[in-house]
């Protein structure tokens, strides 16, 4: 006699769905948008994991290692623009963020779903990368049990690396085999199984607050200000300047020469524009401080917004 099994959350057939495709099209939409909502809401319970996971990231990155991000299928895309964002906001180099996805360089043209089931691949590409004691992985995956997922973040956790695994399902493989897990129970989809909408939300809003809080602790944040940047054209020249003034008080002027003197670096710039002499002593201070800047303008007795 067969024992049934219950189907994961992420499997499941939303309320919702009972008669979606003769319902309006208003009605329609509207039973999206609240799988949507109701997504974004399911992120509120993994903030204390969310808070150690990004401890973990920190701590590789401000230790000289990488933070490297591991997936297929819709979690790899909401992998992909995190952590290409990463380098151009917090100012971390791009070496240092790193991608293992299942598809590799064709993802961005198209998604093969062979590669998912693909767990010995998922150990090549991980001893590949290189991984080890000095990273931390971050492993999504909605249904917590995509093999090349699963596989690649148990090879990465062997080789001494930290591990952070974000999954739909409770008790799913993947979270049980990381160093810290964030489940994040979006519910039932809409569309029963297409985990790129409430799922996809729910990764994407994750893996956001979790790479910012990463760049808060690493100094890379002051008040809501990006701090870490390098102002390479004309839009991030304006936004510079406005950083700097807002933080020192200076004028857009003195704020304007200060990242010509640090060539567009921003943390730097606005401890030239405090009263710093040189571009030296002021990389010196923000070494001495671990590139904090608040830090660095409290060592100066700077009176910027405190």
């Amino acid at each position: 006699m067969a024992v049934s099994q219950a189907l994961p959350r992420t499997e499941a057939v939303a309320e919702a769905a009972r008669g979606l495709d003769i319902k309006p099209d208003a009605d329609i939409l509207a039973a999206l948008l609240d799988g949507q909502r109701r997504a974004v809401d399911s992120v509120a319970a993994a903030i204390p994991a969310l808070s150690q996971a990004a401890q973990l990231g920190a701590e590789a990155l401000a230790a000289g290692g990488r933070l490297i991000y591991l997936g297929a299928g819709s979690p790899a895309l909401m992998s992909l623009a995190d952590a290409l964002e990463i380098p151009q906001t917090y100012g971390i180099a791009y070496d240092r963020i790193v991608l293992i996805l299942a598809d590799g360089k064709t993802i961005a043209t198209r998604l093969n779903g062979v590669r998912e089931d693909d767990a010995e691949g998922a150990r090549a590409d991980i001893a590949a990368a290189g991984v080890g004691p000095d990273d931390c992985v971050i492993a999504t995956s909605a249904s917590g049990s995509t093999p090349y997922t699963v596989e690649g973040l148990r090879a990465a956790k062997a080789a001494g690396a930290r591990t952070v695994a974000i999954a739909g399902n409770a008790g799913a493989p993947l979270l049980q085999s990381a160093d810290v897990a964030v489940l994040l129970d979006a519910g039932p989809e809409v569309i029963s199984g297409s985990t790129r909408m409430g799922a996809g939300t729910a990764q994407k809003a994750a893996l956001n607050m979790l790479s910012t809080l990463i760049g808060v602790k690493l100094g890379h944040v002051y008040d809501g200000l990006m701090v870490n940047v390098k102002a390479d054209n004309d839009k991030l020249r304006s936004r510079a300047e406005r950083i700097v003034s807002t933080i020192t008080g200076a004028s857009a002027q003195t704020a304007a020469d200060a990242l010509k003197k640090s060539d567009g670096e921003v943390k730097p710039a606005i401890l030239i524009a405090a009263g710093v002499k040189s571009l030296a002593d002021a990389v010196d201070i923000l070494g001495a401080t671990r590139g904090n800047v608040r830090d660095a303008l409290k060592r100066l007795g700077a009176h910027g917004p405190q």
